[in-house]
């Protein structure tokens, strides 16, 4: 005897399938289609106005958000919907756990895509900012990018293997041991590495400063994850490393704001004591008629050797080198012509000879008494 049809399609679908019916299993794909489609399309809405909002607002967060959003990818949605579904219709137990499983891990990829882009957008902002003024600074950033992805790659494989049940805790051990070795083996250079972050990061000189380190001097030109190169003033090209360098002390005169200026001017001995007087007001004023300098103070220091030393000092309000040597020798020739006019001279190297004359040998008071003496 036929059975109705209802009563078939009822009993078909009560089929099991993986320990569930197979109308558990329709209504958890339709589920899942209506939330994917919706996913997605709620996904691009909120991209592309996000993103026309990002191009009107000068703040970084929306962007970031707008970014997020445009990296989103659609098997992450998927994935989500599909949890969502087997969660919704109340799937057998192990179809739920497998689902919850595959979307972690859908997730974890997700997470990737949106650090990833996090760290090139900050990246491409940085290098965006100083490509022209610090090309080193951007390379040394785009290193510190690497290794940001590097770090974020090992930390979702990580969490990714213990949700699969994986005893991550001996493989870390492991890890560790490895890394302590590696890390005796090339720590010269990882020293390195971190020595040019640490440049890039704190700043203590830029390409095109002029810095002296210990006896050496010269115009930074590079700054590479080793070594950082100085053009000297002769000419030639010198390489330090990067640990080396930040362990010595540095001068930097590019940061220089004013430059003090000290030196010595020497008269006479035998300059009057009025004329030794008039001497540091002469100098205030030629130091004070010079453009773009401070005067600072003129004393009658010392008794020098050959000499009685006056000490002055002034500042150039401008770190130019070529510019302190142009006022300096603007004010040793107005000291020349003034002293000169004031009939000042100046002092040079002298040494002065006393001769004292000797006593003269007496005479012997007969050749019998030298012959007597002699024997």
């Amino acid at each position: 005897m036929m059975q109705p049809l209802g009563l078939q399609l009822g009993e078909f679908g009560q089929t099991l399938i993986a320990g569930a019916p197979l109308v558990a299993w329709l209504k958890a794909i339709g589920i899942w289609a209506v939330l994917s489609v919706i996913f997605i399309v709620v996904q691009r809405v909120l991209a592309r106005r996000l993103e026309a909002l990002a191009k009107r607002t000068r703040t970084n967060i929306d962007n970031v958000i707008a970014n997020a959003l445009r990296r989103t990818r659609a098997y992450f949605l998927v994935g989500l919907a599909f949890y969502a579904s087997v969660a919704l219709v109340q799937l057998p137990q192990p179809v739920v756990r497998w689902g919850g499983r595959i979307a972690f891990v859908l997730l974890l990829l997700q997470v990737i895509r949106w650090g990833n882009g996090l760290i090139t957008f900050y990246v491409e902002r940085y290098r965006k900012q100083k490509l022209e003024e610090d090309p080193a600074a951007v390379m040394s950033m785009q290193a510190l990018g690497f290794i940001g992805r590097l770090v974020l790659w090992t930390l979702v494989l990580l969490v990714a293997l213990d949700n699969f049940g994986v005893d991550i805790t001996a493989l870390v051990a492991s890890v560790g041991i490895a890394g302590v070795a590696i890390g005796l083996a090339v720590q010269n250079i990882l020293g390195d590495l971190f020595a040019s972050l640490s440049i890039v990061l704190d700043k203590p000189f830029v390409v095109g400063d002029f810095i002296i380190v210990d006896n050496y001097m010269g115009t930074v030109e590079h700054i590479g994850l080793k070594s950082t190169r100085i053009r000297s003033l002769t000419g030639e090209q010198l390489v330090f490393s990067n640990s080396d360098l930040l362990n010595s002390r540095i001068r930097n005169y590019k940061r220089m704001r004013e430059r003090r200026i000290v030196f010595t001017v020497g008269v006479v001995y035998q300059t009057p004591k009025e004329k030794l007087e008039k001497i540091p007001e002469i100098i205030r004023e030629v130091v004070e008629a010079q453009e773009r300098v401070r005067f600072d103070r003129a004393h009658f220091k010392e008794f020098g050797p050959s000499s009685l030393n006056f000490e002055v000092v002034y500042w150039v309000l401008d770190p130019d080198y070529t510019l302190y040597m142009n006022i300096q020798q603007a004010i040793n020739l107005a000291i020349f012509e003034r002293f000169a006019q004031e009939g000042i001279e100046f002092a040079y190297p002298t040494q002065t000879l006393y001769v004292y004359p000797m006593k003269p040998v007496e005479a012997s008071a007969s050749p019998d008494a030298d012959r007597q003496a002699q024997a």
